[in-house]
């Protein structure tokens, strides 16, 4: 009889174990805010753009995508944002499955995400005020929270006091700031900079990586695609290395690998 109940005991272990597996696992995804499984890209033409790719990036992490031109940082950014769709493999962000996504909710899922580029993307035609706004008018946001809102932002940048000018009366590294404002007017929970620093002197470059970092440590997960050499050796964040489609390198408080 002992013997039977010690087997209901081991058994009562192991299932609760199992289930204790099963939350963590659990979990673990939930902290996963971008994840690819053996994603490959390829094009009609030339060797595939990304090959059998595997990145998990956990909710919160600061990283850098780094490589030489023709590695596959533009096409990764545009699998993430559900530009492209990948040829093979599964990309999942924010929990959205980006392979089986429906095209309604593609604008659903892009409302969490926040991005800058390299060539700031303002409309030349609308002042600073009206460039961020325009990210809030198109989440329907109403204007009585929009005008709180857009003048919260733009201080939090540094250009409170500019929100009248027009892109062509900023600097580039004022252009950048209304780019990052616009990206983070809708709070997103992801931050994509596509070579955010490319056009900016060194002392822009440093202030805007600040601001990046600042944001990070607001909880907001920061994804940054650069050649920066300098930058990337400074900040010690973690950093992922791409070569011709493949990841070589995946490293915490990682440096930029010359690939000469």
């Amino acid at each position: 009889m002992s013997d039977q109940k010690s087997g209901h005991k081991r058994k009562g272990y192991e299932v609760a174990e199992k289930a204790v597996k099963r939350k963590r696992k659990k979990r673990s995804g939930e902290r996963d805010i971008i994840v690819l499984e053996n994603v490959s890209k390829s094009y009609e033409t030339g060797s595939p753009a990304l090959n059998d790719i595997n990145l998990r990036i956990r909710r919160g992490e600061f990283v850098f995508i780094v490589g030489d031109s023709g590695s596959g940082k533009s096409t990764m950014i545009k699998l993430l944002l559900r530009e492209l769709t990948a040829t093979e493999g599964t990309v999942k962000v924010l929990g959205y499955d980006l392979n089986r996504i429906r095209h309604r909710k593609i604008p659903e899922f892009r409302r969490n995400i926040g991005i800058v580029f390299q060539d700031f993307r303002l409309l030349k035609d609308r002042n600073v005020y009206e460039n961020v706004a325009f990210a809030q008018r198109i989440v329907l946001t109403p204007t009585k929270q929009m005008r709180k809102n857009v003048p919260a932002v733009l201080a939090s940048v540094g250009l409170a006091g500019k929100y009248k000018a027009k892109p062509k009366q900023l600097s580039g590294g004022e252009q950048q700031r209304v780019a990052l404002a616009r990206a983070l007017v809708n709070e997103p929970t992801l931050l994509l900079c596509d070579e955010p620093t490319g056009n900016l002197d060194p002392k822009n470059s440093w202030e805007i990586m600040n601001m990046l970092e600042e944001i990070n440590k607001g909880g907001t997960t920061v994804l940054v695609v650069t050649h920066n050499k300098e930058i990337v050796n400074q900040m010690e964040k973690r950093v992922v290395t791409l070569k011709k489609g493949v990841i070589i390198s995946d490293e915490e408080k990682g440096a930029y690998i010359d690939e000469d």
